[in-house]
């Protein structure tokens, strides 16, 4: 699963609907509480696609599967960082020891 994750990347110009899709038919499921979860961060902290998405993706890489409080608490962390890029994620997940 991680390698395909790795793959994932040029999909984070995506819509998030788009991004839940293509993992979904890469084998990745989402309930319907993974998807309330996932649209109710976008809203809450007002984050872009790219960083929601870049959130779903460093959920899935840390937790091996989808954590909605992980990926709350994640986006959270990274909207008040003023975290635009997915290189930027990945810095800054990479830096408190998130992934390995």
């Amino acid at each position: 699963m991680v390698k395909l994750l790795d793959r994932l990347v040029f999909f984070m110009g995506k819509t998030v609907e788009e991004y839940i899709s293509f993992l979904e038919s890469k084998g990745f499921s989402f309930g319907e509480d993974d998807i309330g979860f996932i649209y109710f961060g976008k809203q809450y902290t007002n984050a872009s696609d790219i960083l929601v998405n870049a959130a779903i993706e460093m959920t899935l890489k840390a937790q091996k599967d989808f954590d909605g409080s992980f990926y709350i608490s994640l986006l959270e962390a990274l909207k008040q960082s003023n975290l635009a890029t997915r290189s930027e994620v990945e810095m800054f997940v990479k830096k408190r020891g998130l992934l390995t």
